[in-house]
């Protein structure tokens, strides 16, 4: 049998993951509920995917800007602001917005609803950072902004406070 034909014939046990609505990894941040619906482990590490549901009047992070990975994110329902650098961008449902490394971003719900988001991160590593929050949150430190920043900094992102 030649290589190419052997890359080309159906695998026995296809590696398919199938997330339901109830399941995934749940990670609570004060008024954001984050529900990771492939974390990595079944995309080579290249892509992971998270929802998440912003409560009314959430801000977000400091403005960050990610050395290694594109952040991707869909607007399910709601609107979230997007500041990139100095402008604002209001995304309602339907929206996509896509931000390549290097780029200063932050975003918040500012309305009185509730917004729900659906995220990528490729490559996958940057929802360890949340998990970081998480376990931050789960033994009541603080999350002050430095605490942030320094759970940004161990996955190749920086707070954006020049607009270069």
């Amino acid at each position: 049998m030649t290589e190419e034909a052997k890359t080309t014939e159906p695998q026995t046990h296809p590696a398919v993951s199938v997330v339901g609505p109830g399941d995934g990894e749940t990670i609570v941040l004060g008024t954001t509920r984050m529900r990771v619906l492939e974390d990595g482990s079944h995309t080579g590490h290249r892509l992971a995917i998270a929802e998440s549901v912003l409560a009314p009047h959430t801000q977000g992070p400091p403005q960050h800007r990610h050395a290694r990975h594109d952040e991707g994110f869909y607007i399910l329902s709601g609107t979230v602001r997007f500041t990139v650098r100095n402008d604002d961008y209001d995304a309602t449902a339907g929206t996509l917005v896509m931000v390549p490394p290097g780029t200063p971003h932050t975003f918040a719900n500012v309305t009185d609803q509730p917004a729900v988001m659906l995220s990528t991160f490729t490559p996958d590593f940057y929802v360890q950072y949340f998990r970081d929050l998480k376990e931050a949150f789960a033994d009541r430190r603080p999350l002050t902004r430095q605490a942030n920043i320094e759970a940004m900094s161990r996955y190749a992102t920086e707070p954006a406070t020049d607009f270069d």
